[in-house]
């Protein structure tokens, strides 16, 4: 008899074991400034390719909600035109403006409130792809809003000893999302929320070159303006970094949430601030948010993202087709 329900509940087991799992509902919180005039020439793009891959990742995860942190007015204005170009979900993603100064956590914004009140009515993930100041204006002025946290998954941190070279290593680069308000990641690490770290050194294996990305010439109104904008940013890293393209840091971070099985990870890996003479130029000190299973006298802990496996470039440049 054991073997004729076994030969009726295999069926059922393999339905339940390939039925897709419903998106996970997260908030992201971004820097975002592709197209921002800039007398460099151009400022950063890997924002608003990590916005559309979630985009186009709908199936794994569903934004509840973005706010804009820096720039907020123009990350807003532009934020709503890549959505109007590439949110094909159906649903309306609404958005906010959140600190413009990147020192006052704890003053309340547009930002702060719509988070506090969509993780009020659910708990999920928030993804910050920039500075902290919102998030950790919400866990400052809202501590019990913590355990609705599931995760802070941050493009930021790094293992001690190691600088940001990028391309052919010509210049030394800041931890920019922790070095912009390194107390919001003290308040974020103090409330005991989980943090997942995913930076420079595991989203440096993602290299997006000049011809990866002629197919969006080709494409769409949003397209055609995607490439020119992307354009500039391409020519601007190899005048500064000797390479004709770009790393896409922020979708390694997104990657943690949509494909974590592409990442190699440090689990529960003690985390702390040190300070020491800058590595970026000049002869001042700063702040470096560093991970190392030697400190011991710490009690904050992450998962820190170290490498990231072949095939993950593939799906980046996918979400973009």
């Amino acid at each position: 008899m054991k073997y004729v329900l076994l030969s009726l509940l295999l069926p059922l087991l393999s339905v339940a074991q390939t039925a897709p799992s419903a998106p996970k509902h997260i908030w992201l919180d971004t820097d975002i400034m592709v197209g921002l005039p800039d007398r460099q020439g151009a400022r950063e793009v890997d924002d608003a390719i990590a916005l559309m891959m979630a985009l186009r990742h709908s199936d794994k995860v569903q934004l509840v909600g973005i706010s804009t942190v820096t720039y907020v007015n123009y990350g807003h204005s532009i934020t709503q035109k890549l959505l109007g170009y590439y949110n094909k979900t159906g649903r309306v993603i609404p958005v906010f403006r959140g600190s413009d100064t990147l020192r006052d956590a704890g003053r309340e914004t547009d930002a702060s409130r719509a988070m506090a009140e969509a993780l009020r009515r659910e708990r999920m993930p928030i993804l910050a792809i920039g500075p902290l100041t919102n998030v950790a204006t919400v866990l400052k002025n809202h501590p019990e809003l913590a355990k609705q946290i599931e995760v802070v998954v941050v493009c930021a941190g790094r293992t001690p000893g190691l600088p940001f070279r990028p391309g052919l290593e010509k210049i030394t680069v800041g931890d920019y999302n922790f070095e912009m308000d390194p107390d919001a990641f003290r308040i974020l690490f103090d409330s005991g929320v989980k943090v997942v770290l995913s930076g420079y050194e595991c989203s440096v294996y993602t290299f997006l070159g000049r011809t990866d990305l002629d197919f969006l010439a080709r494409g769409s109104e949003g397209d055609q303006w995607l490439s020119k904008t992307l354009r500039p940013w391409q020519l601007l890293n190899k005048a500064a970094f000797g390479v004709d393209g770009f790393v896409p840091w922020d979708t390694t971070p997104l990657g943690y949430l949509t494909h974590p099985n592409y990442f190699k990870y440090y689990e529960n890996i003690p985390v702390r601030i040190n300070t020491r003479r800058a590595d970026t130029g000049g002869n001042g000190q700063k702040p470096y948010l560093e991970v190392s299973y030697d400190y011991k006298d710490t009690p904050w802990r992450a998962t820190y993202a170290y490498k990231t496996l072949p095939g993950f470039e593939e799906i980046v440049l996918e979400s973009l087709k």
